[in-house]
């Protein structure tokens, strides 16, 4: 067997992707992929973009093993969108759903990496969403520990020794990172999220038997919504 053949999704940034790949990270093909970033929202445009691919590639719908989808954490809009569309499919078709960390899928681009890493995107309100990795011999990093929603220069002060940034996340805070000297930056062009990479990581995942449940399945937000914090702020002027 060559492996699953992965249909993946990841809307997390305001580039989104589709692709289809075939295996997972040490043995995977990549069958194709499109990335664009769009002038209209990404629900205008992502079922059409999957039903080009199918037909570009020559892959039916009984052909596929699963469909992958990038969790977050992101824009929330663009998971909302990203996470409707492939629970849809998902039920749609009988194809398990399988779910896979963004900054996950970031981490691919630095496996090649002998030290500590950290993989960010920009999380808007002077934050970054970061998780940390280690690099392994199987070319899928270990991360250390849940992605966290924290401000950068707070972020800086918590190093203790080397470690090398990479994502989206770097480029909105460069220069902050290029000036401490424990940092390494990876350029962000190098290091963006892909629906590729979010499609070998499923193929993995889907073996291990790590699946969604496609009926209750749920972005990976970190922090509150706009909406949710002025819900509860007006819920505490109530109260107060």
């Amino acid at each position: 067997m060559d492996g699953f053949l992965i249909l993946a999704i990841e809307t997390a940034t305001g580039c989104g992707s589709i692709a289809l790949t075939r295996g997972d990270v040490q043995a995977g093909r990549l069958l194709g992929e499109c990335t664009v970033q769009p002038e209209v929202s990404h629900s205008r445009r992502l079922l059409g973009s999957v039903r080009w691919l199918l037909d570009a590639a020559g892959v039916t719908w009984s052909a596929l093993d699963g469909i992958g989808i990038s969790l977050g954490p992101g824009s929330f809009t663009g998971l909302r969108i990203g996470m409707a569309a492939a629970k849809g499919l998902a039920m749609a078709t009988g194809l398990p759903l399988v779910g896979v960390g963004t900054l996950d899928g970031i981490a691919l681009s630095c496996t090649a990496s002998r030290e500590r890493f950290c993989c960010l995107l920009d999380a808007r309100k002077q934050e970054v969403y970061a998780a940390f990795y280690n690099p392994s011999e199987r070319g899928v990093a270990v991360a250390t520990g849940p992605p966290v929603a924290v401000r950068p220069e707070r972020l800086l002060a918590s190093l203790e020794r080397p470690v090398l940034m990479a994502g989206p996340g770097v480029a909105v805070y460069g220069d902050l990172f290029r000036h401490n000297p424990l940092v390494r930056t990876l350029p962000a062009a190098l290091a963006q999220p892909r629906a590729a990479h979010i499609g070998f990581l499923a193929a993995e995942r889907l073996e291990q038997g790590r699946t969604l449940d496609p009926v209750t399945a749920a972005p990976l937000y970190v922090r509150a919504s706009e909406a949710e914090v002025n819900l509860g702020k007006q819920q505490h002027e109530q109260k107060s």
